[in-house]
Order: C-alpha cells, then sequence, then structure tokens
C-alpha cells in the first residue's frame, strides 16, 4: 500500500493548499506551529476517494421512531413501548418532537476554544484487515466513584456505551496511538481539511469544484476502505472522552442557565446524565458513578472515525444523543443473532481469533455488514442525523463510523426487562473469567426491594397510585418480570449449593456490609458475591462464588463455610412477597421500610419464613391453574388429522399455558385456526438451539405490535438472548427449526428423522391443543372474531356430513396442521 502521511514542512503546506484553491487559514497555520514538524497535524492528505470501487452495502434499514409530545414526557415508557418492534432489529432511531432543542453547553466559548480533549490515531484501513499481533490489548478499566467517604474503588470491563473505540492499551497494540490534544474549535478545522481534501474533484480545467459527498458516498468510500484497502487512510477521534474532560453536552440540574425556560431539558429523562438513574432503572440502585456506564461519555469525530463492533457491559440498553456536525451512520444486529455474528467473524477472520479468542472484547475489530448479511447474520443500518437518538438494545452487537466533524454522546440504562439479559451476561463473563462493571445481585435485589416498598404503599394508601408506584407494581405479580427474575436467581443458588453438599452447619448469614467498603469478587472467575459466597477459615480476606467453592483452597471441608445474604427460605418469601401474597409483604415492608409488625404479624413472621407455601386448591383460573393433560391432547390431534405425526408431535410435544392473555378484536388478531390473544404464554420442550443434542424449554409469547397486529416471539428460557420474532407464529417456530438444524450441521452432527418432515408453529405455541383452544374460546362467548368462528363453524358442520356419507370420525374442526393461513 502506499504510505498516507508524510511530514512537509509549513510552507509546502501552505504551497499545497494554494494550489488546491484553498485559501490560506491564518488560525489553521497558527494551530500547525504550535506543533512540531513530526505532529500527525502536518501530514498531507494524498490519499483519495475511489468513487468507481465502492462497497456499500445493501442491508435494510432499522425503523425510525417519532414520539409525540406526550409519548415523550416519559423516557422509559417509550422505550417500554417501542421495545416489541424494535428490538428484533437490535438498534433504531428516535426523533424527538420538533420543539427538542436541548442548548450545548460544549459551544460556550470557554470549552469550544480553550479547552483540550485527546485523540486516538485510528489506521481505518486495517480495522478488518491486518496482521496477527503477539500480545493481545488489555481490558478497560470502569472508573467507579462512590458517593460516600469510603473513596473510589474499581472494576474491570470491556466494553463502552453505545460506540465505543476500546482502550488507550488496546488501540495501541493494534497501531492506534494516541494522537495531538486539540479544542473542538481546531478538530473542526482539522475534520474540514481532511475531508475535502479526500473527496476533492476538479473540472476540466484543473480546478477545485466546491461539493458535498453524500452520506452515500461516504459509506461506499468507508467500506472500500476497510474490505479493500489501497491506502493507508488515517484519521483520529475524541473518543471515550470522560466527564473530567469536556463535561457532558446537556446542561445538569445544578446548573444555571440563563433562561428559566430551559429548566425543562436539565430535569428531563432525555438527558442523559438523569437517563440511567431514572425511576423504573435498575442502574438507580448502583451508588458508584461508573464513568461511561452511569456518566456519559462523549465522542468527537472526524470523516471515517470508526467505533467497532461490540455490545454493551453487562448487555444493557444504551443511549447515544447526536449533539452537532454530520450524520453517523450504524450496524446493528439484534442480540438473538450475536452468535451468529461472532460465529462468523471468527469463520472469516481465524488467525486474530486464534491469538486473542475475545478480540471482540478489544474494540478494535471492524467487519462487514455485507459479510455478515451473507453468512445469514440479521444486521440493519442507521443514520443519525444532529438532534437524534440512536438506541441499542441488550446484546445487540454494533458499529459504525462518522461522516464528518460531530459530536455524540452517550450512556447506559436498566429498564426492568433487561434483568433477566443482565443475569445472562455475568453468567457469559464468569464463563470467560472477566472482571465485571456491576454487582448485577445488588441491582436485582434493589429492584426487589423498590417494588415491595411500592406494593406496600399501594395497599396502605389510595394516595400513593402514583405512576412509579404503579410502574413497579406492573412487574410484580405471579409471572411478573420481577418476580421472574428473583425467582429464576433463588433457583440458581439452591442447585449450587445443593452441588456443593455441605451441611446446613457451614451455612453463615452474611455482614450487612459484607461489600460495602470493598468489592467481594470469586477469586477464580471474578464473580460478584453480593449474593452469596464460600470462605475458608485459612484465607479470611479471599473468597469464591459457589461454583468456584472447592477450588478455593485444600483444607478440610469443616474448615470451609458459605456466606448468604439472605436464606433459601427468606428469598422464597421475597418472590411470594412479589407475588401479592400479604403475609409475605408485611415481612419484607418491615425489613425494606423498618416498619414495625404487629404482635400478630411477628408470631406469623417465623413460620412463613420456614416453609414453603403450597399452591392454592379450588376455583379454576383460566391465567394460572390451567393444566394440560398433553398425551391426551396428543392422540386427539393425532387422530384428528387422519393419524399421522408431523415431526412436531413425534417429540412428544407437550404445552405448559403460562397465561392465556386478553383478546382484541381485530381481524390480526385471529386466522380460521387459531385466536391469538395479546399477552399469551406458554412453555414447551424442544432441541436446544445453542446445544441440539438436548431438550431444553422455550417460551412462546404473543405481542402487541401496534398497526401491525400481533407480534410472536420465541425465546429460550435459559439463554433469554436467543430470542426469535416474526409476524407469523409458524415463521417464528420455523426460524428456531431451521437454526437447530443448522447447529447441528456446523457440529457435524447426524440428522434426526425428527427433524425432517417440518414443524407446526401453532402447535408449538399450544394453539392446536384441546385444552388451551377451549380455554382460549371461552374468552370471546359472543363470537365477535368473526374468521375463526366462521371457520370452525364451517368446518363442523362439514366434518358432520363426511362422517354421515363415509362413516368416517374425522373432525376438521382445527384445519390442516400444515394448512394454509397459519400466522
Amino acid at each position: 500500500m502506499d504510505n498516507l502521511s508524510v511530514a512537509p514542512s509549513e510552507s509546502e503546506i501552505k504551497e499545497d493548499m494554494s494550489l488546491k484553491n484553498h485559501p490560506p487559514d491564518k488560525d489553521k497555520d497558527k494551530d500547525t506551529i504550535m506543533e512540531p514538524p513530526s505532529s500527525p497535524r502536518h501530514r498531507k492528505v494524498v490519499a483519495r476517494w475511489l468513487p468507481d470501487e465502492a462497497q456499500r452495502p445493501m442491508i435494510d434499514d432499522a425503523p425510525v421512531f417519532t414520539p409525540s409530545l406526550e409519548e415523550f414526557e416519559d423516557t422509559l415508557a417509550y422505550i417500554e413501548k417501542i421495545r416489541p418492534l424494535a428490538e428484533p432489529f437490535g438498534i433504531c432511531r428516535i426523533i424527538p418532537p420538533s420543539t427538542w432543542t436541548p442548548p450545548c453547553r460544549l459551544k460556550e466559548k470557554s470549552i469550544w476554544e480553550h479547552t483540550k480533549f485527546p485523540t486516538r490515531i485510528q489506521n481505518v484501513d486495517l480495522l478488518q484487515n491486518r496482521e496477527p499481533m503477539k500480545k493481545k490489548p488489555k481490558s478497560r478499566k470502569r472508573k467507579r466513584r462512590r458517593n460516600s467517604r469510603m473513596g473510589s474503588s474499581r472494576r474491570r470491563s470491556g466494553s463502552s456505551p453505545s460506540e465505543s473505540t476500546s482502550s488507550p492499551e488496546a488501540e495501541e497494540k493494534f497501531g492506534f496511538n494516541s494522537g495531538s490534544d486539540f479544542t473542538l474549535d481546531e478538530f473542526e478545522k482539522f475534520a474540514l481539511h481532511f475531508k475535502d481534501s479526500y473527496f476533492e474533484k476538479k473540472d476540466s480545467s484543473g480546478d477545485i469544484v466546491r461539493w458535498t459527498p453524500s452520506v452515500d458516498d461516504i459509506e461506499g468510500e468507508y467500506w472500500r476502505i476497510v474490505e479493500q484497502p489501497t491506502d493507508e487512510v488515517e484519521v483520529y477521534y475524541g473518543a471515550d472522552l470522560e466527564n473530567g474532560v469536556l463535561g457532558s453536552g446537556f446542561y445538569k440540574r445544578a446548573e444555571k442557565l440563563a433562561s428559566s425556560d430551559m429548566d425543562q431539558y436539565t430535569v428531563s429523562g432525555w438527558n442523559l446524565n438523569n437517563l440511567p438513574r431514572l425511576p423504573g432503572s435498575v442502574l438507580s440502585f448502583e451508588d458508584c458513578d461508573i464513568s461511561g456506564v452511569l456518566v456519559p461519555w462523549l465522542y468527537v469525530g472526524m470523516c471515517f472515525s470508526s467505533f467497532c463492533w461490540h455490545v454493551e457491559d453487562h448487555h444493557l440498553y444504551s443511549l447515544n444523543y447526536h449533539h452537532f456536525g454530520e450524520p453517523k451512520v450504524w450496524y446493528g444486529v439484534p442480540g438473538s443473532n450475536a452468535t451468529a455474528l461472532e460465529k462468523a467473524m471468527r469463520k472469516h477472520l481465524p488467525d486474530l481469533f486464534d491469538e486473542q479468542p475475545d478480540l471482540l472484547h478489544g474494540l478494535v475489530t471492524q467487519f462487514s455488514p455485507s459479510i455478515l448479511k451473507d453468512e445469514g447474520v440479521q444486521v440493519y443500518r442507521v443514520v443519525q442525523n444532529a438532534g437524534e437518538y440512536v438506541l441499542t438494545f441488550p446484546r445487540a452487537y454494533h458499529a459504525g463510523f462518522n461522516c464528518g466533524f460531530n459530536c455524540a454522546e452517550a450512556v447506559n440504562v436498566a429498564p426492568v426487562d433487561w434483568l433477566a439479559h443482565g443475569q445472562n451476561a455475568v453468567e457469559l463473563y464468569s464463563k470467560e473469567t472477566r472482571k465485571t462493571s456491576l454487582s448485577h445481585d445488588k441491582l436485582l435485589l434493589g429492584a426487589a426491594y423498590e417494588a415491595v416498598k411500592a406494593l406496600w404503599e399501594l395497599s396502605a394508601s389510595a394516595e400513593k397510585k402514583n405512576t412509579t408506584n404503579l410502574r413497579w407494581k406492573s412487574f410484580c405479580g405471579k409471572n411478573g418480570t420481577l418476580t421472574n427474575a428473583i425467582q429464576a436467581r433463588l433457583q440458581m443458588e439452591e442447585e449450587r449449593i445443593a452441588a456443593l453438599g455441605r451441611d446446613s452447619s457451614s451455612l453463615m448469614k452474611m455482614e450487612k456490609d459484607f461489600d460495602s467498603s470493598c468489592e467481594r469478587e470469586c477469586f477464580s472467575c471474578f464473580y460478584d458475591l453480593h449474593l452469596a459466597a464460600s470462605g475458608c477459615k485459612c484465607s479470611p480476606e479471599e473468597y469464591a462464588c459457589l461454583k468456584h467453592a472447592d477450588d478455593l483452597c485444600s483444607c478440610d471441608e469443616k474448615d470451609g463455610f458459605i456466606l448468604v445474604r439472605y436464606t433459601m427460605d427468606e428469598l422464597s418469601s421475597l418472590v411470594r412477597a412479589l407475588e401479592g401474597e400479604s403475609d409475605d409483604l408485611k415481612i419484607w415492608a418491615s425489613k425494606v421500610l423498618g416498619i414495625e409488625l404487629s404482635d400478630e404479624d411477628q408470631t406469623k413472621t417465623s413460620s412463613v419464613i420456614s416453609q414453603e407455601k403450597k399452591l392454592k386448591e379450588g376455583s379454576f383460573d383460566l391465567n394460572i391453574d390451567l393444566e394440560l393433560d398433553c398425551q391426551e391432547d396428543l392422540k386427539e390431534e393425532a387422530s384428528t388429522s387422519g393419524g399421522e405425526l408431523t415431526s412436531s408431535e413425534n417429540l412428544g410435544v407437550s404445552v405448559e399455558p403460562i397465561n392465556l392473555g386478553v383478546l382484541i378484536f381485530g381481524k390480526l388478531w385471529c386466522n380460521k385456526h387459531a385466536i391469538f390473544p395479546k399477552g399469551f404464554r406458554s412453555r414447551v420442550k424442544f432441541y436446544n438451539v445453542l446445544d441440539p443434542t438436548r431438550m431444553s424449554t422455550y417460551i412462546s409469547e404473543v405481542l402487541d405490535a401496534g398497526l401491525m397486529g400481533p407480534l410472536f416471539r420465541v425465546t429460550l428460557e435459559e439463554s433469554p438472548d436467543e430470542s426469535f420474532f416474526n409476524v407469523s407464529a409458524q415463521q417464528c417456530w420455523e426460524m428456531v427449526f431451521q437454526r437447530v438444524k443448522d447447529t447441528r450441521t456446523s457440529l457435524g452432527l447426524p440428522s434426526l428423522p425428527q427433524l425432517e418432515g417440518g414443524i407446526n408453529g401453532l402447535q408449538m405455541f399450544g394453539f392446536l391443543s384441546p385444552s388451551i383452544v377451549q380455554a382460549i374460546e371461552a374468552l370471546d362467548p359472543n363470537h365477535r372474531l368473526v374468521e375463526y368462528w366462521n371457520h370452525k363453524n364451517q368446518a363442523s358442520a362439514d366434518s358432520k356430513d363426511h362422517f354421515i356419507t363415509s362413516n368416517c370420525s374425522v373432525s376438521l374442526t382445527k384445519g390442516k396442521l400444515f394448512g394454509v393461513d397459519l400466522m
């Protein structure tokens, strides 16, 4: 490749600019004099745009949302509203109402012209095509500033909010050295000169033509450089700029603005300084100011400066705001395709991954969306303009580049639905021996305490029915998002304690301040020990997680002990409190709020805590107590389909209903063969998409996609990131089915006869199981879902006629198992 840079003298720079019909910029000349001749700022741009070799990816755009003024008032509520529509894409763009024009404090003269920020040099031509290095990059360290007298502590991590470019240490290992320090004013001039020179056009007489390349022009050239480099292209990026460098682009609540009308921007949830700790964000229970997670980072870019493929720390959501300047181009991959992306990159960059298995944690590798698409990975594009937001979802890989001089800001946020993703993340970190940025269990329990408080206040006073309390209540109840998260964590701890085989005498109650002044983590895998820890008398300051308790030392088992913050009975009681059991709620309200229990309640406490509650017997509840005799269901379905079993039935499908949901009386909410209640959930076993040698449970759900009608989702219960969305129940399960087949093939496993006949999506959801069908039909006694009932009545009539004429008891009430119009 030709060299991009030489180090001409100052006079040569001026002469070159003159020849290009660019009048000398006195300020620019002054800037270059400030640096020695070897400074990168003196380097001459010699690489040029090659439009005929453009490599622009042909991929679909992610959705764009335009909230109304009313919707824009509640940030988390709006994110929750668009999640079913946007999460299948992994990324989306949000255009605020036209009245949203927050002032940017970075444009104050004292900051714009006088405050310097550091940059990093990026060799764009080496982002994908480079030779392996001998040393692998170090992980970034996240700063955690505690709001107390205890000083600061640190956790190490491997990614940053929204659009990180990796740590300086990591980039230097790949040739991305530290660049010059700039003011915003200086960097703008530098970025403009580079872009003008790179995309220079001349007319027939040799004079420079003033023009502006389009986003498509820049995108095509960017991927040409990345995929098929012919020159060295070196750019600068002011990335991961912490609060102490330039500060936030948003004004904070404590800062006084010239006009009181601007106060709306300092208190808004869309102000990224406020977002992480909004009521309803689990991050509000983290008392440390973790730079880049709870404290926003700034990004000052120029043309081609890049942020490489990565996911957020702990698989958090991220929100990025574009303060000013030219567009940013993003690419996103939904969380359900994360493993597919990793597999594709390992396939095409084997040498880099052989040398550094955790390459994607380094954030120094770009990869073509076109190749990902060819490998079957779902990848989508977003073009973010000034004044717009980009939202990324849990475990959604994203990457991108800048089209010119601009400035953006990003931070993380954790709505309650993130808890399942966060739990999956810490388990993954433990397997990979990665340090965490957050104590997931502390956040989980913090959310539970807040929910207990809300439920108690709602039960005690009608005046407490405020938005915050009602929001927390919506996450509780049986099968509530928060309830399920606590229940899953309880089950995990029970299994790990049982696996250790220790007697009850080894269990000890953890001191309340066990990890208040320092972070307690497993000596082996760095797992956070807020909920439970294993120790030994021989090493009082060293602990292990329950998975590595036996690896801590070689002492006799009698010298070891297990510290628990809460007993399993106490955690079981917490689950019941969140479900709404009044006795348990009183107990936990006393713990959380310091409420004194009456003598009667105190008498009940020991019995409630010490034993598990039995399931209530009695009245039939459609949403809770519905049970299936699956073998009978299968026999009946076999008979009604003529006795031939589909592959689904050969697998012994047993569908367990979780929630029937509610009916929506619209055309899209049923078809000839089934009714699709909003909120319907069921559980079924099928081959695991990650390990097809074993069976695992999947959750099938019907979500509300607004005008699009129902959105069907199937999720691998043990790995919530493995989730499949579609507007068709049939297609949803076919995606799972195909993924299982592909995984078996890739692992060299023999094909199974059970997987040769296809799959029936309606059956896998439970919409062909007589017990479930009967319960759903009971929700529509007036037969308002006309398409379904007309077909059922006609089918019944045809069935009777057929029986009379042929003396054959074939029921057609359910239609064909693989008939048309399947949703």
